[in-house]
């Protein structure tokens, strides 16, 4: 570590720093570290003290994190608590005196209100002891200690006389050993199950009802379930809280009272409703009552909250398990109980339903007390869901029977003869006019101005009972006419009691949840709407209007990004639906507007609805000339794409071309080729890039086939021209470039080609046994003559082209000038090339030894006649693309050859380069 002190070497041991190394705890680390989060693991060490005490590095990291992040939580300094030094005296013994005066006023308040709440109890009439029903007489009891006590000891010979029998039957003849053994109280008639407490104070209520809690749990611990129901509900008359209503019901489940039970499940989850005990305790109500998806969906819930829960996870578990088990086998182990008319023996009693073995028949028991009753008198009406639970409040005095199964009348369910009257006339409580449509799954779909002839209430309804059937009908009437809250409640009774029934229908529960969610839509309560939307499609995935009004809930909750997937899924399903179009248009510009660009990263996952589930619209087949005219379309289409294809294509070989990638062009033009094989341009144009690359048969076929397409095209002659060049067909090439002349005589680039190929021919022509190569090499047999050394020279400087005006050229006459060791011919090709150019005219014909004869011209040629033009071509030439490689490829010794020119050079005194300069371009070199 750098700075005024060194650390000890050692390493941490806390969890949060033990892969921080020692290293890190430096000033220049710290000082480079972005990391704030690393860098808070850096001052939890240093500040920790087990490395040392360095309060100038602490304070220097501080101010680091500060710059980077000054909302750190690592920087965040508790205040010290307040003591008596910290304090003036006065300060703290005002403290000290209103600690004092509140801890008395405190005692005073709960004294009076113990002292007050024991003798109200006292006064009420309260039960005997629990666990015994006598008390036991003092005097007998005081009697018999005595006479115990008394008792004296005998010695050996008194016991040798001891009569055990008769002993015996004194002590069953003992009074005190006779008394009634403890039972539990068989009943609970002198327990009241209310508790007066109008004229208390809240917090004098709120003792009583602990009070009473707390008995109920030790009757519970005791396992007097009826009693602690007792306690539970004394507690609840006095203050109603979520504890005592969910006690309450795990001891009416432990009673298998499951009616009870829900009801306070119900309460539990309109109090809080992600309660868990309330979740846990209903699902395990539900599982008793045979709706097993409603179990599980609660236990899923309680695992969202308290992922932990074992008895959650264990019970959802078998949940499953039942689920995936066929229907046959579920339904196997119910027994479907009906009640006759005349059975009217309490509230509880009525839907037929699948009951457990271990269940009575008939509900609850007939002792329930009063309270309890007037508790749960509305509890049918609400549906088992979570929320509220349930109608509206200002219509379910309407109809307030319960259904009582398949042998119950439905009178109580006609509509009285004065809503008749208001239906009939298009008028009720919930709506003025009678023609709004009726968005329903099913029912009647009569005109509004219907009446009760003319709308039968009894027709049937899918696999439901007449009696919900009734109900479900009377529902799609109602809210045909506007009546939503009316509806309301006839959906949540057909919903209850289908619940109760046992029927196994799920495409009717989900119409009837369906429909109660308009319902719930209509008035405004988006929540319930959500809640019943989200049951139907559980019932039936991918459901059209569970969906669409789900999405409609979610729109008017301002939560856009569920309602724009609800919309797209309602989209996949039909298409067709306006509403859904205009919706999603209006959703994502609010989307963008919240969200901005990336709105869509942050939608939830838009479901893909399967093929089975889509509504496709029926058309009919086409006609021929609809056929014809779509291919003729698909026909024009892919004409228009290939030809932008094409198009792309061809001017992306031309860019390659111009940078001199012309292995890149090929594919490009090859690509075009396969999209327009009758294109004579692209044809030229590839014929161009084998010609650079010396692949001179491909580049002569291309060419033959541009001038098949188009006889008389310029640019084909001229390069069948080079590649016959390039191939040594100096006839057929003398051929195309007459051919270009006589079509454009002004074309100077063929003129000197053909006056370099005429060449050629001619000294075939001298030497016609010998085989014609670019640079021809005169040979004699050993009975002739030599040529001379002048004239072998002139005919090979008079073959080779010393003003090469393109990369092409310049590698041909580079190529003879170094095969026939022409050092002379090379220095003249050098003295006419610009020295920036060279880089780019070399290309691919740079290596080893072509860099020698380039070297070796120079120094035998240049130096003396041109040292600044051999500096500059120096200055270009390590500029090539593939010098680094050829120079490193280059042996030793070969390199020394070099040295020489770097030499002669320096020793010439020139104004455009000082020794200095060759130095430092030898090293490049050497």
């Amino acid at each position: 570590m750098t700075g005024a002190f060194c650390l000890p070497n050692q390493s941490t041991r806390d969890e949060d720093t033990a892969n921080i190394p020692i290293e890190h705890l430096d000033y220049g680390y710290i000082q480079e570290c972005k990391d704030v989060k690393y860098l808070e693991k850096i001052l939890k060490i240093l500040r920790s003290g087990k490395v040392g005490l360095y309060p100038h590095l602490i304070e220097f990291c501080e101010k680091h994190v500060e710059q980077l992040d000054p909302r750190c939580r690592a920087l965040r300094k508790d205040n010290p608590v307040a003591t008596p030094a910290s304090l003036s005296t006065e300060e703290w013994g005002q403290i000290v005196d209103d600690m004092k005066k509140w801890q008395e006023e405190s005692r005073m308040v709960e004294t009076s209100l113990n002292h007050r709440a024991v003798e109200d109890l006292e006064r009420d009439t309260l039960p005997p002891v629990r666990g015994a029903n006598c008390s036991v007489p003092v005097c007998k009891n005081s009697a018999a200690k005595q006479k115990r006590n008394t008792t004296k000891p005998r010695d050996y010979r008194e016991w040798d006389k001891f009569d055990v029998e008769k002993e015996c039957q004194k002590i069953d003849g003992d009074p005190v050993a006779t008394e009634t053994p403890a039972i539990k109280n068989a009943g609970h008639n002198k327990i009241k199950t209310s508790v007066e407490t109008s004229r208390r104070t809240t917090q004098e209520k709120l003792i009583l009802a602990n009070h009473e809690k707390d008995k109920g749990n030790e009757a519970f611990r005791a396992h007097d379930y009826e009693e602690a129901v007792a306690y539970y509900s004394r507690s609840i008359s006095i203050i109603p809280t979520v504890v005592a209503y969910n006690n309450r019901a795990q001891a009416s489940i432990k009673l298998k009272q499951w009616h009870r039970a829900m009801m306070d499940c119900q309460k539990v989850l309109e109090m809080d409703p992600r309660n868990a005990k309330g979740l846990l305790r209903r699902a395990t109500v539900y599982k008793h009552k045979g709706d097993l998806k409603r179990a599980a969906e609660d236990l899923r819930q309680v695992l969202e909250e308290e992922p932990q829960n074992t008895a959650a996870a264990q019970l959802l578990s078998e949940m499953e398990k039942k689920l995936e088990e066929p229907e046959q086998k579920n339904k196997g182990k119910r027994i479907l109980i009906e009640e006759v008319e005349d059975d009217k023996s309490g509230d509880e009693a009525g839907a037929a339903r699948p009951v457990e073995p271990s269940q009575p028949v008939g509900g609850e028991e007939s002792s329930a007390a009063p309270a309890e009753r007037g508790d749960m008198g509305n509890a049918q009406k609400k549906p088992h869901g979570r929320g509220d639970g349930g109608p509206h409040s200002e219509s379910s005095n309407s109809h307030s029977g319960h259904w009582r199964g398949k042998g119950a009348t439905a009178d109580k369910y006609k509509v009285p003869q004065e809503s008749k009257e208001k239906v009939a006339n298009g008028t009720g409580k919930r709506g003025s006019s009678a023609s709004v449509q009726a968005d329903q799954d099913s029912g009647t779909k009569g005109t509004p101005d219907v009446t009760r002839e003319a709308v039968n209430l009894d027709a049937p309804c899918g696999a439901l009972p007449p009696a919900l059937s009734r109900l479900k009908n009377e529902g799609n009437l109602l809210f045909k006419n506007g009546q939503f809250g009316d509806a309301l409640e006839k959906y949540s009774q057909a919903i209850q009691g289908y619940s109760d029934s046992g029927i196994n229908s799920p495409d009717d529960l989900c119409i009837l949840y369906s429909n109660r969610a308009a319902c719930y839509l209509k008035d405004g309560n988006s929540q319930e709407c959500i809640q019943d939307c989200t049951r139907s499609l559980e019932l039936q995935p991918f459901s059209l209007k569970p969906l669409l009004r789900r999405a409609m809930a979610y729109e008017s909750l301002e939560r856009y990004r569920k309602a724009y997937v609800d919309y797209k899924t309602v989209l996949q399903i039909d298409v067709s639906v306006q509403a859904a179009h205009d919706s999603v248009n209006r959703i994502t510009k609010m989307l963008i507007d919240q969200d901005g660009p990336d709105w869509r990263e942050k939608l939830p996952e838009i479901p893909l609805v399967p093929l089975s589930a889509q509504q496709h619209p029926r058309e009919e087949p086409p006609s021929a000339e609809v056929l014809q005219a779509r291919a003729e379309k698909a026909a024009r289409d892919a004409e228009r794409r290939a030809e932008s294809r094409f198009a792309s294509l061809k001017q992306d070989g031309n860019e390659f071309v111009k940078k001199g990638h012309f292995q890149d062009a090929l594919g490009k033009y090859t690509e075009c080729l396969k999209l327009k094989p009758e294109e004579c341009a692209i044809y030229t144009n590839r014929a161009l890039c084998y010609l650079k690359q010396e692949r001179f048969a491909e580049a002569k076929a291309d060419c033959d086939a541009a001038l098949k397409l188009e006889p008389t095209n310029k640019k084909a002659f001229y390069r069948r021209a080079l590649a016959n060049k390039g191939l040594q067909d100096y006839q057929a090439c003398s051929s195309d470039l007459q051919e270009v002349l006589r079509q454009d005589p002004g074309v100077q680039e063929a003129q000197r080609e053909l006056e370099e190929v005429t060449a050629l021919l001619q000294q075939a022509t001298r030497s016609p046994g010998k085989t014609m190569r670019v640079v021809p090499v005169t040979e004699v047999d050993s009975s002739r003559q030599t040529a001379s050394p002048s004239e072998s020279r002139s005919t090979e400087e008079a073959s080779i082209n010393l003003r090469p005006s393109n990369a092409y050229e310049f590698g041909h006459a580079l190529n003879a000038a170094r095969s026939s060791n022409n050092m002379a011919a090379c220095a003249q090709i050098l003295s006419h090339t610009p020295p920036e150019k060279l880089p780019q005219l070399l290309s691919t014909h740079l290596d080893g030894p072509v860099l020698l004869f380039l070297m070796q011209a120079m120094d035998s040629h240049l130096v003396d006649q041109n040292p600044g033009l051999v500096y500059r071509h120096l200055c270009h030439l390590h500029t090539a693309g593939r010098f680094s490689v050829v120079l490193m490829l280059l042996e030793k010794d070969k390199r020394g050859q070099m040295a020489g020119l770097f030499e002669r050079l320096s020793a010439v005194e020139s104004s455009d380069f000082t020794r200095s300069d060759v130095q430092n371009l030898a090293n490049k070199y050497i």
